[in-house]
Parts: structure tokens; C-alpha cells; sequence
């Protein structure tokens, strides 16, 4: 089930130490999923016939016999593509068969990131049931599903989950715009996900051991939602 989260991957790369790099961001990406590495085109090929179910290539272009470009252009259904290159110049070639990006070498891991979250947002568009939360250098997978709340935290927010608290970077104002209709806002600091929601008492709701204050200014429309009137 946990892979089910996960972008599975590819590299090929005909360099050992490029190979290196990559999978040592890669195994740092928790989002990612590294499911072979090939040193040329051909085992690519052969890998990808037997797993059609590949998100995303880690492609070197400047490659013998066959270069990773003219490898790509030849596939009928190509996975998503980076690719990864020391020579700039290839650059132009690999947007036009729309690579999510272009990675030079040697590649710091920051540019990594960079690169990553373009294939996700690209999958975002089609899968809008989850969110991928940065926290320090880690990427996180969190379903809509299994948020119970979200919490201000100066310039970051906490986002509480079932399993864990994540923190990541963004104004509550920005984050809450990202959210379903599920999601209520009922204090300047608090949101809740309804559907988590065990019961009010006064000016609390609960979600399952947790106690979130209703700030008095949304207290009428967070009855309103709830289809409540308000006795004084």
C-alpha cells in the first residue's frame, strides 16, 4: 500500500557516479520510489516493456549508441522525463518532447527538489484527492483524507493527521485556499476537517483526543455549517 503513495522511478544514466548522486536523492525523497537503475538505453527499454506502471525517468541524454533523447522520442506511452546532462546546450532539445525539467550536471539537491515537485504538480492536476507537504528536505504524501486539522504556526502551519503532525512552510491564509469544501475554518489559528469532527461543546469541537477552540467571530458560521442556531 505504501508504494501505491509513491512515484516510481527509473535512472538511466551510463555514468556510475551520476547513478550515485541520483540515488542518493532519491533515497532521500520519501515521495519517490526507485524501482531500477540502467546503464543504457536498452536495459531501459527492456525494463520498461515488463513495468508500464514507471511515473517518471531519470534520463541522461548524452549517452553511447543511443542518445537519452532519441531513446525517449521512441517510446509509444513515455513515462514523465528529467533529464540529466553535463552539457547545457542539449537544454532546448529536451523541452520540446515536454520533459517536466532539465537537470545539469553536477546537480545539487536543492534543483532536485525543484525538479520534483514540477512532476508534482503536473500529477496534481489529475489527482486532486492528496497534497505533497515539504518539511525540512523531505517530501510528504497526505490525503485529504487523513488530515484532522490544520494549526498557524507563524510563518509555517501544522498540519495534523491521523498518524502525524507535519510542519511545512506557508501562510494559513495560502494553505487553506489549497483545501476542500470538507475543510472549516473556526478560529484565526484553526481549521478542521468535517468529516473528522466527534462533537461541539460550547466553544470547542473535538477530533478524536483533540480540543480545537471556536474563535467567537466564527462561532455563527461555524453553526451555520453545522446547521445550528445559536442560544444565548
Amino acid at each position: 500500500m505504501k508504494n501505491k503513495t509513491r512515484i516510481s522511478c527509473i535512472i538511466v544514466d551510463d555514468e556510475p557516479s551520476s547513478q550515485r548522486v541520483l540515488k542518493y536523492f532519491i533515497d532521500d525523497t520519501t515521495v519517490l520510489d526507485l524501482k531500477a537503475t540502467c546503464s543504457n538505453t536498452a536495459e531501459a527499454f527492456k525494463f520498461l516493456q515488463l513495468n508500464s506502471t514507471i511515473d517518471l525517468l531519470f534520463l541522461d541524454i548524452n549517452m553511447p549508441k543511443q542518445t537519452g533523447l532519441d531513446f525517449y522520442k521512441s517510446l509509444k506511452n513515455p513515462p514523465e522525463v528529467i533529464f540529466t546532462t553535463a552539457y547545457s546546450q542539449y537544454a532546448v532539445d529536451g523541452f520540446e518532447v515536454n520533459a517536466i525539467d532539465y537537470l545539469l550536471k553536477p546537480i545539487a539537491y536543492e534543483r532536485f527538489l525543484m525538479a520534483i515537485n514540477k512532476v508534482i504538480k503536473n500529477k496534481m492536476t489529475t489527482n486532486n484527492d492528496f497534497l505533497i507537504l515539504k518539511e525540512n528536505k523531505v517530501l510528504h504524501k497526505v490525503f485529504f483524507t487523513d488530515i484532522q486539522y490544520i494549526e498557524a504556526f507563524g510563518d509555517y502551519v501544522k498540519v495534523h493527521t491521523t498518524e502525524k503532525t507535519i510542519v511545512t512552510h506557508s501562510t494559513f491564509s495560502k494553505f487553506m485556499s489549497s483545501l476542500p469544501d470538507n475543510f472549516l475554518r473556526i478560529h484565526k489559528s484553526f481549521c478542521i476537517n468535517l468529516n473528522k469532527m466527534n462533537r461541539l461543546s460550547g466553544n470547542q469541537i473535538t477530533i478524536d483526543t483533540h480540543t480545537i477552540p471556536i474563535g467567537q467571530t466564527y462561532k455563527d458560521s461555524v453553526l451555520k455549517v453545522l446547521n445550528l442556531h445559536h442560544e444565548n
